[in-house]
């Protein structure tokens, strides 16, 4: 079973401010730039500094690329 990327998104804990990346290549930084998120719902890509950043993503089970039985 595959997992599907729902939310591409993190709050940095800097400033506060929660960026989220929608769409492929929509590079997003926060406005103290401590942290980015990149991909949308295509990649997650993330860049931050450790204990600066917390995730805010989500993923679900993708049932449609299961096996028939």
């Amino acid at each position: 079973m595959a997992r599907r990327l729902t939310r591409n998104a993190r709050r940095c804990l800097r400033c506060g401010e929660v960026v989220e990346s929608r769409h492929v290549h929509d590079y997003r930084v926060c406005r103290c730039c401590a942290t980015m998120v990149d991909g949308g719902l295509c990649y997650a890509r993330w860049g931050f500094k450790p204990n600066d950043s917390e995730p805010l993503y989500e993923w679900e089970d993708d049932d449609e690329t299961a096996p028939a039985l």
